[in-house]
Order: C-alpha cells, then structure tokens, then sequence
C-alpha cells in the first residue's frame, strides 16, 4: 500500500459532529482525512498543537476565521469552546459553501469602528 493511500480503517471510520449531530466520514472528497464536519465545519478538540499528540480537552472546536495563505488554498480556523486553544484545519470541497462566506464576511459585516468614518474620508 502506498503512503497517500488511507489505510482501511480510515475509508470505513466515521465521527457523529458535536454540534448537529450529522455521521459524517472520516475521509474528506479528495481522500484525506477530515476532521470537521462539512455541514455546520464544527470539531472536536483531539489533537494537541504544542505537542502533536492526542489532547485529552475533547471542548467543541468553533469555526472563527478563514486563512488564505500564499497558496491560495483556504484554511478554516478554529477555537476550543473550553480551553480557547487555536486549531486549523483545510477546506474540503464539501463544505458548506454559504457557512464558509459568511465566516469570511464576518470582519467586513461587523468591523470593529463605525462604517460612518468613510464619510468623511
């Protein structure tokens, strides 16, 4: 078997997401592993990123931010509802499309100083 090849156990395994319930598989469209869901993009805080083993938090990961790096590929971001820790994960092509905009929008429908300013620039 070759090395980008899931192992079996992995083409057959699937998680229930935290937050709506949805079973969804364990390989993402393009093979790879996944480790959100692709309807609501929550997870489950397992993996420790200081360490790069297990994490025993197991707290609900929230999507809060989208990463595009010099790629162009874009990358999710998210946050551990019980211990905050950051976490980021690549975007499937199944992912929710209108979930993703609106994390990606977010910043621009809500910035942090009245929109009012550019009036009177």
């Amino acid at each position: 078997m070759s090395t980008t090849e899931p192992s079996p156990a992995l083409r057959t395994s699937a998680f229930t997401c935290v937050r709506c319930g949805l079973t969804v598989s364990a390989l993402g469209p393009d093979g790879r592993g996944r480790g959100h869901c692709p309807s609501c993009l929550s997870s489950l805080h397992t993996a420790d990123r200081v360490g790069g083993g297990p994490s025993d938090c197991l707290g609900r990961m929230v999507p809060v931010s989208i990463s595009v790096p010099r790629g162009g590929a874009w990358v999710l971001i998210h946050r551990c509802t019980r211990c905050a820790a950051l976490a980021e994960a690549p975007v499937a092509a199944d992912d929710n499309h209108l979930v993703l905009m609106r994390i990606a929008v977010r910043p621009l429908a809500d910035p942090p100083f009245p929109l009012d300013l550019f009036g009177e620039v």
